[in-house]
């Protein structure tokens, strides 16, 4: 990377992060060099238009400089600053969790048009929940719930526990390290009316073809969803019927891939569950599926096994 930010000033500085992204790969290089500089530095918008030709100082030169080194080198933005904006909060972020993607708020919006109404006290329960983000936007959106996120990782249960508490849910949510369905166990008072996943999906072989920013920064276990794609979904499915964790009237909504809704269609329809209609993306490609019980299933129980 030639030149450095010493000795400018904002608004130049932004050109400088600007001009070095759209050299080495055009793509969102405005968008980039905004968000490392706003980021990097602390700043809100206003601060470049109030105080655009403010000087940086060494340390913030010294640390935006750096920043764009790295983004130069293939690293995702979310990573370099270690937090990203999903529904509208703030996100933090840890190696094993995804950067949440626009793409899965739709996950989010089509588990709220399942509600009928939204300041029941539902309960949600996110599968491989990550950073906690969607268990975070469903609570923001459902002011009496509560939500338990289960995921195989600790370091990214310690994040999503973070997340929730900093984004005010913390009281309304826990945590259990768990395989899947594997950690839900028994019997106890209620079931869950909304449970939701965004699972790893992508094809093994496929792996190593994705672009480099989620090939080389992206935890494996997020993406690899074994030889077909599918394995997640068969243990979410099965987890889920056979453990009784559906309330009798609930949803289960998961992110899938453009190509793979008949896949899982199937799949649902072999353990048990009723076809609640297909989500499309702003690209028009498949996006969400939703599934819930046949008529006449009993409400079961459950509790949560956490040893």
């Amino acid at each position: 990377m030639t030149g450095s930010s010493r000795g400018l000033t904002r608004r130049a500085a932004l050109r400088h992060c600007r001009t070095a992204l759209e050299t080495a790969d055009p793509g969102d290089a405005a968008g980039d060099a905004r968000f490392l500089l706003l980021g990097v530095l602390g700043l809100e918008n206003r601060d470049l238009l109030v105080e655009g030709d403010r000087p940086l100082d060494d340390g913030e030169a010294v640390a935006l400089d750096a920043a764009l080194a790295r983004r130069l080198a293939g690293e995702p933005v979310a990573r370099i600053l270690g937090a990203w904006e999903f529904w509208g909060l703030p996100i933090r972020l840890a190696p094993e969790t995804l950067v949440p993607r626009p793409d899965t708020e739709i996950l989010v919006e089509a588990a709220l048009a399942s509600v009928s109404d939204r300041s029941a006290p539902l309960r949600c329960l996110d599968l491989g929940t990550g950073s906690g983000c969607i268990l975070a936007a469903l609570l923001s959106e459902l002011p009496r719930a509560y939500g338990i996120g289960l995921d195989r990782s600790a370091a990214a249960l310690a994040m999503a526990r973070h997340n929730l508490a900093a984004n005010g849910f913390g009281g309304r949510s826990a945590f259990a390290v768990g395989d899947w369905c594997d950690a839900m166990r028994g019997t106890a008072d209620q079931t869950f009316d909304l449970v939701v996943s965004n699972p790893p999906y992508i094809v093994r072989d496929v792996i190593p073809t994705l672009h480099r920013e989620v090939r080389m920064h992206d935890p494996l276990a997020a993406l690899d969803g074994g030889a077909d794609g599918l394995d997640a979904y068969r243990r979410i499915l099965d987890g889920v019927r056979t453990g009784n964790l559906l309330a009798h009237a609930g949803v289960l909504a998961v992110e899938i891939g453009y190509d793979q809704a008949a896949s899982v269609r199937s799949l649902a329809a072999a353990a048990g569950f009723v076809d609640r209609g297909l989500t499309r993306d702003l690209a028009g490609h498949d996006r969400v599926l939703s599934f819930g019980l046949p008529k006449g299933h009993g409400d079961p129980h459950l509790r949560i096994d956490r040893h």
